[in-house]
This record gives C-alpha cells, structure tokens and sequence, in this order.
C-alpha cells in the first residue's frame, strides 16, 4: 500500500472539508447582516458583536494550531531499524578473537585508558567513541593486543568494544530510507535501498567488528540529509537543520579524511540552493545574508566540531609513549616522562665542548648521523664520488648519532667555566663523537640527489681535496641577533661557509651500501623546511678521553626546572602536519590484504579473521549483485544525463517538469556523492591499501 498517496488524499479531502466550513460561515454571516431589525434579527450593533466574536473563534483556532506539538511514528522506520539491530548485534562477541584492525583500535583504546599518547594518521573522533563504550564497561586496559588472531582475554569487553559500530551500522539501515525519502518521495523506492544496505554484507561484516568504517558513513549521511531538509525549509527550521547537519559532517571527517568528500558535497548542495535563489525578486541584501549565514555555519560548525576532538584527544593523552618520537622534541618534552624525563637535568645553551644529537624537525623522525663506511668510490651510474665517511639519517636512536660542538679555533673538546655558549650567527664545527672526523661538505654530487652537494666526515688521505668543514649557526627561531643556540626550543640551519648551502634531509633512501639509512645534503635552498634541525639530547664534555667522554653526563648551570610547555594550537598544528607528512609512510603490504585488481570479479576477498582451531573465517567481500548494479546504474545516469542535455539544446524536453526536476536533484547528489568519494580521495594522500578499500566502501554505499 502507498501511504504517501494515502496521506496525499487525507489532506486534499481535509482542505477541501476546511473551505466547505468557510463557505458556509460566510453564507451564514450574510444571512445575519442581510435581516432586517424586528423580524427577529439582531441590531447593527449586536451584528458587529457577532462579527467580532466569529473572528476571534479563528484566531484562537490558528493560535492553537500554532502552538501544537505533533508526534508521527514512522512503522516502517522502526521495522526497519529493528531489523538492522537484530543482524548487527546477534552474538556480537563472536568470534572471541582479534578480528582484523581490531588489532590497532583496541591498542588504541588501552593507550586512552592509560592516558598514553599515541600516533595514528586519522583523526580521533571514532577511536573516542570507542573508548568511551569501553569506559562505561570498566575496561582496565590491561591487554597486549598483539597479534590477529589471538583470543580476547576475560577482562575485555568484546561486546562493549563492538557496539559502536554495531549500532551506527544497525542506524545506517533506517537513516538510508529516511535519506531516499527525503530525495525520491517513493516510498517503496526507499525500502528497496534500505533493504540492499541491510543485506549489503561488506558493511554487515564491519559493523560487526571494532571498525571505524559504519561510523563514518552514518554520519556522512545524516549530515547530507541534514542539509536536505535544510535546503527545503525556511527561517528557523532551515538554520537549525543545517546546524545538525553540520554537526554530523564535521564528526564524518573527524573519524576519517575520507570524510572530507562529504563535506565538498554538502558544500556543493548550498551553493546549488543559493545559486537558483539569485534569480528569485528579492532584495540584493536579503540574497548577502542568506548566503553569509550558511556559508557561515557549513565552516565555523564541522571546524569546531574538529578542533573539539583534538583538544579532547590531547587532553586524554598526557604520558610519553611508544608513538611520540614521531613528534618534534619539543612536543615529546611536554609529555610526562620519555623524553621530558631524560632531558630535564640537561643542559640548556649549547657551547663549545657540547655533545648533542641533531634532530631532523620536520616530517619523518630521524637523527644527523655517522659511522666508519665510507661512500662508494663510484655508484651505479658511474659516477665518482669522494669516498668519505658516510653522513646519514637515522631513524633510530643509536650511539652513532652523537656530535660534538667545536669552535674552530679551539683544539680542546671540553666544555670551559663558564660554559663558551654558541649564539646566532656564530661558525663551528661538528665533530662524530665515536669517530672523532668533523662534518664536511665539498663540490660533490650528493650519492641519490646529484643536483645537491654530498656530505660527509672529511677523512685527509693526502691528496687536493681539502676540509670544508666550517658551518654558521642560524636560529631561525630567534628573537634577537644575540640568541643562544639552546637545546630543544631552538630551530637551528647549519650554513656550509664555503657554498653557502645548507645542511638538509633529502627524503630518499641510500642504497644497501648506505644500510638504506636516508640521504644528507647541502641543498642551495636554504629555506626549504627539511633544512631545519634542533638539539634534543645534550650534555657537555669535561674529558679529553674519548671513552669517557661517551660515558658523561653531568648537569650545569642554567638548567630547565620545568617540562617543557606547549599551548594546544603548537601541539594540534604539530599533529596535523605529522598526520598529513607520515600518511605515506604506512605500509604498503600485509599479510591479509586484497589488491584492487582483485574485486571486480570477486577473486579475493580480504581475510578478517581465519580461525586457528577450526576452518571458521571472516572475510570481507563485496556484494556481487549490488556493487554491479550500483556501478552500472551511475554509468546509464551519466549518459542519460548527457542524451537529455543534446536534446534540451535543441528545444526536445522528454521529461515533465516535475520529473525533471527529480532527475536532477536526486540524481546529482547520488552521481556526485559516488564519484567526488573517489577522486577527492585519491588527491588528499598516497593511500594504504585498506584506506582504498574504505573509501571503495564508502563509495559504493
């Protein structure tokens, strides 16, 4: 049965009912005018009276209407909804094993419970809600999630852990008919995709695991429904709707960047309404706010809703962990323990006599180093090079990653009383600590980048090539011409005096005779981000002897009494550099992985959870019926889409306008919502292999 037509008719015949009534008053009240006075009739007066009273019974009529709060039950809704929770939170514990990404969420999950800080490459947001299910169950945190496959322990609450996504997958159901109502009126049009979203089993299958996947659809389509209902109501009704709606993408893209495409949709939407709006009769100002306030609201609403995330994130998360290495020093500083905790009693200003290691500041994390091989005397393409000792970065702390500061007029490599701090502007060398050969560059063509210089540990074999080893310190930091060079708040470039070149992090790795260690240059460009480097671990010499120089440690004056602090605008324009810098970085492989050539034919799924003691599993596979026929169907849009524009052109108009109008508005927002996913996508980051399935996913639903 239609109930739409049905309701359709209800209110026809309701209207219709409400004019007979006026009609009818209308004749009556003429009738009472019209009698003369003594046949029974009421005066003129008592007429006006009559009048007055008639009126006033309409107007309390229509106050009342206005004042009514009116409930509709949607059954099929709630059927629908029952539905979705009755297939995503059956057995919901089983299997009782790690499941796939389970791996990374719960790790997540026991860092927030201990207050530990963590790196990930996605926003926050949904490992949040993961952590606050997980709170209300009393989760202590105290289990290793090791490895996939490995059982949940008692203390885990698996049911609690999955029930996030489990009930935003059971919600995705009902709030795809409320969508495909809101956009196509045909109420069994709006079933049939419920129904294929219900029975759809990639997202049956992550709905029913710790995955982030469901969260974020639910939301990236409440928010478009939002800002549907937006474009069709006005005055408050279509501020507060597009507040929602806002509200809801801000989170879609706070779970994952993917999200972000919802966010160019929802955009496009307002702009559509707006731009049609420019050829209504209204006043030019009217048009300016209408615009300001949405345009308003579509930024200053999701951001907020971003930032709030992270402060919350940052604020969960005060302890050193395993992932803060990833950050500057300074950020590592500020966290209790780790590196705060090692750098608290070292000195302050770098001097002569220093023993530092220089960090690399921007991207990915690594350490100025040096060890005893020496360059190939030619590489692979035959070209020579100095056969110096090798200058590298190490991504890893070692005892080669250690420097002594040297001023070049100074033989000793003790630090004096007072400590001869190294300031702005001032030349020095830099002596490997183990090696004890001073950092060098020379007119040579650096091993992976020939268009930079090479840099080195100058090794004297007797022959032309002489030491360049003389660098200016530049505080790029500073406040005044005069500023010391201090450990971990000072930004610092290294300038070769005799090219005026700066020692730079290239980002290319070195062949296996450079142990794939990465490449350092002297780059002309001095102002390139990768030039920059801070001192992170200091202490000074007071021995000659090179052995005991490596087993010093000692304090002096001027000291940090206190952990660094940051504000959190320097911590969250930190993070999202790192996030947006490392997102490369991820691995490329796994052993559970499917490749994109795979799933068109459906040949290999991707194995979730393969049981050790049985031949149960888990697998996520697409729906061969539905993703065809999704494909399929945004194919035969697109050429329609183009046949009726021809014809348009030439003055042949095949549709009603009413049907026209159906074709487009629904059909831009499900075209466009199928393929700004994937192009958007694929411009934001060099994607892992599961972030292409998510947004393949996100894509196809």
């Amino acid at each position: 049965m239609d109930t739409s037509k049905g309701v359709l008719k209800n209110r026809k015949a309701k209207k219709k009912i409400d004019e007979i009534q006026e009609v009818s008053d209308s004749e009556n009240y003429s009738k009472l005018t019209k009698r003369e006075v003594g046949d029974g009739a009421p005066a003129d007066k008592d007429c006006q009276e009559q009048k007055e009273i008639l009126i006033e019974s309409k107007e309390d009529g229509v106050s009342k209407k206005q004042c009514s709060i009116k409930f509709e039950i949607d059954i099929i809704f709630l059927v629908l909804l029952s539905l979705g929770l009755c297939t995503r939170l059956y057995n919901l514990d089983n299997p009782h094993y790690i499941v796939f990404d389970e791996l990374h969420y719960g790790r997540y999950v026991s860092l927030y419970t201990k207050g530990v800080f963590f790196f990930d490459a996605h926003p926050p947001l949904g490992k949040e809600l993961l952590y606050i299910a997980s709170k209300i169950a009393a989760y202590d945190g105290n289990f290793t999630f090791d490895r996939i496959g490995s059982p949940y322990a008692d203390n885990v609450p698996v049911t609690a852990l999955r029930i996030v996504p489990a009930i935003s997958g059971s919600l995705l159901v009902a709030v795809s008919y409320q969508f495909m109502m809101e956009i196509c009126f045909y109420q069994w049009t709006a079933i049939l995709a419920a129904l294929l979203v219900l029975f759809e089993n990639s997202l049956l299958t992550q709905s029913r695991f710790m995955l982030l996947e469901s969260i974020q659809i639910l939301f990236g389509i409440c928010g478009i429904l939002c800002i549907i209902k937006s474009n069709r109501k006005i005055g408050i009704s279509s501020v507060l709707w597009l507040c929602f709606g806002a509200i809801s993408i801000g989170c879609c893209f706070s779970v994952k960047y993917s999200g972000l495409c919802t966010y160019f949709l929802a955009f496009f939407l307002v702009g559509q309404q707006m731009w049609r709006r420019i050829c209504e009769v209204q006043s030019t100002l009217r048009l300016t706010f209408s615009i300001l306030w949405r345009l308003t609201i579509l930024i200053v609403v999701p951001l907020s809703v971003y930032l709030g995330v992270f402060y919350i994130h940052l604020a969960l998360l005060p302890k050193a962990g395993p992932h803060d290495s990833v950050m500057t020093s300074a950020f590592q500083a500020s966290l209790q323990g780790g590196l705060a905790s090692i750098t608290k009693g070292q000195p302050l200003h770098v001097a002569h006599g220093s023993q530092i290691t220089l960090r690399h500041s921007h991207g990915r994390t690594c350490w100025l180093h040096s060890h005893a091989h020496v360059y190939p005397v030619k590489y692979t393409d035959g070209r020579g090079s100095s056969h110096q000792q090798q200058v590298t970065c190490y991504s890893f702390k070692d005892v080669n990653n250690w420097w002594i500061v040297k001023r070049p007029d100074e033989a000793s490599l003790t630090v004096s009383y007072p400590p001869d701090a190294i300031r702005h502007g001032d030349v020095v060398q830099l002596v490997h600590g183990l090696t004890t050969r001073a950092l060098n560059s020379h007119d040579v063509a650096a091993p992976v980048s020939p268009q930079s210089q090479e840099v080195s540990c100058y090794i004297d074999y007797n022959i032309s090539m002489s030491a360049q080893n003389l660098w200016r310190v530049e505080i790029v930091n500073r406040e005044t011409d005069r500023d010391t060079w201090d450990s971990i708040r000072s930004h610092v470039r290294l300038i070769h005096i005799n090219s005026g070149s700066a020692l730079r992090y290239s980002g290319r790795q070195l062949p296996p005779w450079g142990f794939h260690q990465h490449e350092v240059v002297a780059d002309k460009v001095v102002t390139h981000q990768d030039t920059v480097w801070n001192v992170e671990e200091h202490r000074y010499s007071k021995s000659e002897d090179k052995k005991e120089r490596e087993r010093e440690l000692v304090t002096a004056e001027m000291i940090p009494t206190a952990a660094t602090r940051l504000s959190f605008w320097a911590k969250f324009w930190e993070l999202q550099y790192k996030m947006w810098s490392h997102s490369s970085d991820a691995p490329q492989g796994h052993m559970f992985a499917s490749e994109p050539q795979d799933w068109p034919l459906l040949q290999r799924s991707i194995a979730y959870w393969l049981s050790p003691q049985s031949n149960a599993q888990v697998h996520l596979i697409g729906n061969l019926v539905t993703w065809y026929a999704g494909t399929l169907s945004v194919l035969m849009y697109g050429g329609l889409l183009a046949l009726y524009a021809i014809r348009t052109r030439r003055n042949i108009n095949d549709l009603p306008p009413r049907a026209s109008k159906k074709f487009y508005d629904a059909g831009y927002i499900l075209f466009l919502g199928y393929g700004n996913t994937d192009l958007t996508e694929t411009d934001l980051m060099n994607l892992r292999w599961k972030d292409t399935w998510d947004f393949i996913l996100h894509k196809k639903n």
